[in-house]
């Protein structure tokens, strides 16, 4: 009888496939490990960004459902259109890194992986992965020059329909700028209150909401995401009136603390509610392909 102890084989535990992608992990979590540190020390600690975790999350459980792609997909590299672009991100990821550029940094992650997936395994992997990597632009900061020419204008927006709307319910309200007046209160429409970021992250809230709805429609998928930012613009409008009336019958502190933070997620809630209430006026509409999909996402 051989009495030699064989080992157990790691093949029961790991599939080899995996081995396959153990460098490529390794090179990308020495890339980017020091970036996710950064944002959950900085970026993702101010209430503008604080949706880029949830961002994050949603893209690596998106990619783990199809994560068969990695084990059952015959490489097809398509290495001439993918080396570019993966040289392209790291180019973009140096960058960022040295001149201490978050955007570029963290949006150098796509291309990197585009092109990580073209080098090794090819368009069908794109094909099958590409929402999530599309889903990642949403966390990539907005940059300073767009924030500053979108909030003006939305701010003043927001002010305007506000005023009308109470005025319409005749309330004492009168309008300076970016300034209501209403009875014995001012309230300024800050900078925050202009929606600029609540509709970045709404947009990423609708276009997953499309994404796992799987509609044939085209049309009717076009309209959802075309509904998408006028909805969040809406909502965010309803919010200020909401703490415009708060203010007005309950005074100036009431407005403030507890009620002030549980009106951001009222205009997440108004927007999902706008949003599947279009969504299903949408498929009341004739149509035999104006109906939920059945195909993977």
């Amino acid at each position: 009888m051989d009495d030699t102890l064989t080992p157990p084989s790691l093949d029961r535990h790991i599939p080899p496939s995996w081995f396959v992608w153990l460098p490529t992990l390794l090179g990308l979590a020495i890339l980017y490990l020091p970036t996710y540190w950064y944002l959950a020390n900085h970026t993702w600690t101010q209430d503008e960004h604080a949706h880029g975790p949830l961002i994050l999350i949603v893209a690596l459980y998106l990619a783990w459902q199809q994560r068969e792609v990695f084990l059952r997909t015959t490489p097809s590299p398509a290495q001439l259109v993918g080396w570019p672009i993966a040289i392209f991100g790291l180019l973009l990821y140096a960058l960022g890194r040295s001149q201490e550029i978050v955007i570029m940094e963290i949006g150098s992650q796509i291309p990197v992986l585009l092109g990580t997936l073209l080098i090794t395994l090819g368009w069908r992997a794109v094909r099958t992965l590409w929402f999530p990597l599309l889903f990642l632009v949403f966390m990539i900061p907005l940059p300073g020059f767009m924030v500053d020419a979108a909030t003006g204008p939305l701010k003043h927006q927001v002010s305007v329909l506000a005023e009308g709307i109470l005025y319409l319910f005749d309330y004492p309200i009168a309008r300076n700028g970016v300034v209501l007046t209403i009875g014995p209160y001012q309230l300024l429409v800050a900078d925050a209150c202009s929606g600029l970021h609540s509709m970045f992250s709404l947009s990423a809230l609708g276009l997953l909401y499309v994404h796992l709805m799987q509609h044939r429609s085209w049309l009717r998928n076009g309209i959802l995401i075309a509904a998408i930012l006028p909805i969040a613009f809406a909502a965010n409008v309803a919010r200020v009136i909401i703490l415009v009336l708060v203010t007005y019958h309950f005074g100036d502190a009431a407005a403030q603390g507890i009620v002030h933070d549980s009106a951001g997620i009222l205009l997440f809630v108004v927007a999902l509610l706008l949003l599947f209430g279009l969504d299903s006026l949408l498929g009341l509409l004739p149509g035999r392909h104006n109906r939920p999909g059945t195909g993977k996402p």
